[in-house]
């Protein structure tokens, strides 16, 4: 190769990754909102129950790309697909240093508040809600301001806890579990690895459910899918964030111990289901590539 083609080579790759890293930057986590459509058909379902479920994941409210008036887009968004109940899966503070523009949770909530689906809003807490408050760190017990915030605006947020909902006659349940890495402490310079504790209590949840009605299960993390019984119909959950980067249906990193197992999309495992969303926000990097912010709407039904 000459001298005068490898240089031009050379440029062109600079400007291609140039090209890339502002896409990655600017363009898709600021600009681009998907909506992502998944029909699940659970074993256990009821013939005659059909429900639309909105799923919101990952907010982090006051990152880049999520300031107030990106969270009211994406409210109103939601409502105009009217979904039968919209479900908000966690992290709704962004609990790391690439805030750009602060919005409090007063704000955000308010802005999620503006939410409305005719079997309501319901919500859990993710692990940035925990780290963000720092006195429910230190007592290592909520609620966290996050969660106050929440109940403040009519929007229900559970803990290891259950409701029973009806849709044109059919009951079916929502269980929301605690967040599984709530306390998060980090290791000593040199030695050990953090560590993280979990609020979650898979058991005691479902052991609220007292008839034989479907249950959801919204589970912040998807690690807890291995556990999840076949009595749950599906589990919804967000925090991997589909790896904030993803090509050809892989991610290079992935907040998961399962790595691109549970990254994203719809995954079927012994004729249990889950679906992971994207998520909206961004964290650790402010930065989504191949991975759009999305809102997930889930039309469950019986096969």
């Amino acid at each position: 190769m000459s001298r005068r083609r490898f240089l031009k080579t050379l440029g062109l790759s600079g400007a291609g990754m140039v090209g890339l890293s502002s896409y990655g930057l600017a363009v898709e986590p600021m600009w681009r909102l998907e909506v992502t459509r998944y029909r699940v058909t659970p074993p256990n379902w009821p013939r005659d129950l059909r429900l639309s479920i909105g799923v919101i994941a990952d907010v982090h409210a006051g990152g880049p790309a999520m300031p107030a008036e990106r969270i009211r887009g994406i409210v109103e968004r939601t409502n105009a697909l009217a979904p039968d109940v919209i479900v908000l899966l966690g992290d709704f503070a962004a609990s790391h240093k690439f805030k750009t523009r602060a919005v409090p949770p007063e704000v955000w909530a308010e802005e999620l508040g503006g939410l409305s689906a005719p079997l309501g809003v319901h919500a859990i807490l993710g692990n940035h809600d925990w780290w963000d408050d720092r006195a429910a760190q230190r007592a290592r017990k909520g609620p966290v301001i996050g969660r106050r915030m929440l109940e403040r605006e009519g929007v229900p947020v559970y803990e290891n806890d259950v409701v029973r909902l009806s849709h044109h006659g059919r009951p079916f349940w929502l269980a929301g579990l605690g967040d599984q890495i709530a306390f998060f402490e980090r290791r000593r310079k040199g030695v050990g690895r953090h560590s993280f504790e979990g609020v979650h209590d898979l058991d005691g949840t479902l052991a609220k459910v007292t008839d034989d009605a479907p249950v959801i299960l919204l589970a912040h993390e998807p690690d807890i899918f291995p556990r999840v019984p076949p009595r749950v119909s599906l589990t919804l959950s967000g925090h991997t964030h589909g790896g904030q980067v993803r090509m050809f249906g892989y991610s290079p990193m992935v907040p998961s111990r399962y790595g691109n197992r549970y990254a994203y999309g719809h995954i079927v495992e012994d004729n249990r289901h889950l679906v992971v969303s994207g998520g909206l926000g961004c964290s650790i990097l402010p930065v989504r590539i191949g991975v759009p912010p999305e809102i997930v709407m889930v039309d469950v039904a019986a096969a």
